[in-house]
């Protein structure tokens, strides 16, 4: 990981501390979004059922205590399982990691998951590029779909 790329202000380690706080979760990291007007959680591998809370509980919760739109990703050691969560709900098929200078290229299994992963607004993917430029310092590439024909 690079360290140097994932230093938390104040105002972020505030918002990891609330997290920690109203649902016993452990977030290892914090992005404010000010494009998008949320907050971005990376979440504790295993600690995401508590993070988000019974039918989104948690998540309601804290997006009134600060007044932004939540979202959370968990945390994998395994890089392409953390990069293929960050794109969820969308089903990812597989994660190219590539070389040092080659983008990280994602494959969804079909069309409708296309949307999903750019999300509304390139939402969805705007995560992902800072999250990926923040834990290995890379760009993301395209998103593919296999070609299936008339989809």
């Amino acid at each position: 990981m690079h360290e140097l790329d994932r230093t938390l202000g104040f105002k972020e380690r505030r918002y990891i501390e609330e997290l920690r706080i109203l649902t016993k979760a452990t977030a290892i990291d914090c992005i404010i979004d000010d494009r998008f007007e949320r907050i971005i959680y990376v979440i504790r591998q295993g600690d995401m059922g508590i993070a988000i809370g019974k039918g989104g509980d948690n998540i309601k919760k804290m997006s009134r205590v600060l007044g932004k739109r939540i979202e959370m990703v968990e945390f994998d050691e395994d890089r392409e399982v953390f990069i293929a969560n960050m794109f969820k709900p969308a089903e990812v098929a597989s994660v190219s990691y590539g070389g040092r200078d080659e983008p990280v290229m994602i494959t969804v299994p079909e069309r409708g998951d296309f949307g999903l992963a750019i999300g509304k607004g390139g939402s969805t993917i705007e995560k992902a590029r800072i999250l990926v430029r923040r834990f290995y310092g890379k760009e993301v590439g395209d998103i593919l779909i296999p070609n299936r024909g008339s989809v």
